[in-house]
């Protein structure tokens, strides 16, 4: 039990290494939670330093599933407790959830998208590659991230219930159910951003990145809405 408990606890501290608030930090030193969407994530990244940082910062998030599924599960394999493939679930689910939660500032991490595409990369590629398809095509014709997002999301759900419906030997009945909550979970943290999209004021992808936050522009984005992470 306790290698289990160390594996899922070291997951959830790797996924919470708050990739775009340290990308802020040195950068710009500014927390990029206070512009922008207030969130910790590529895309709020992409915003406020440019495209170069929210490359980066997305390729560690997802590298942080990667990390969890296919190295910290083998720690709790040692306590012979759980299977295989349970444990890489787990250890991936503690990731986004350190991610979203992040111990390392205040709980309010992103969303979840990155850290998630890494994980599901690890356990179902070909859904996630569905996924990515849908995400790029649905960003191209809207230029809408969030919707990418979004659409993503369900459509990760869809294919992990589809494949494991057809073929239940290349995925395990765990990796569908823990995936299709995970999916939910991302597209309730874009709740924000479907009223936005709704009401037609969303940010398309595309406008330039923001230059560094100046003493007035701070005066005007520094209060993140009750609520936000």
């Amino acid at each position: 039990m306790v290698w289990v408990i160390g594996a899922l606890v070291l997951s959830y501290l790797v996924g919470g290494f708050p990739t775009a608030i340290l990308a802020g930090k040195l950068l710009r030193g500014i927390d990029v939670r206070d512009y922008g969407s207030h969130n910790a994530g590529a895309t709020n990244v992409w915003r406020v330093l440019g495209a170069k940082p929210a490359v980066g910062v997305l390729l560690v998030d997802a590298f942080k599933g990667v990390v969890a599924v296919v190295f910290i599960s083998r720690i709790g394999a040692a306590g012979q407790l759980l299977d295989a493939t349970t444990l890489e679930v787990l250890c991936g689910l503690m990731a986004i959830v350190g991610h979203i939660w992040t111990v390392f500032a205040g709980f309010r991490g992103g969303k979840g998208v990155g850290t998630a595409a890494g994980v599901f990369g690890a356990l179902a590629p070909w859904a996630v590659l569905i996924a990515l398809v849908s995400f790029v095509a649905v960003v191209a014709l809207t230029r809408y991230i969030s919707a990418g997002s979004i659409t993503a999301g369900v459509v990760l759900a869809a294919a992990l219930i589809v494949q494991h419906a057809l073929y239940p030997e290349t995925l395990p009945h765990i990796v569908m159910v823990v995936g299709t909550v995970v999916a939910f979970l991302v597209i309730v943290k874009h709740r924000s951003n479907i009223r936005r999209l709704l009401n037609g004021t969303e940010n398309r992808f595309g406008r330039p990145a923001s230059a560094a936050p100046t003493a007035s522009a701070s005066t005007e984005t520094k209060a993140p809405e009750a609520g936000k992470s």
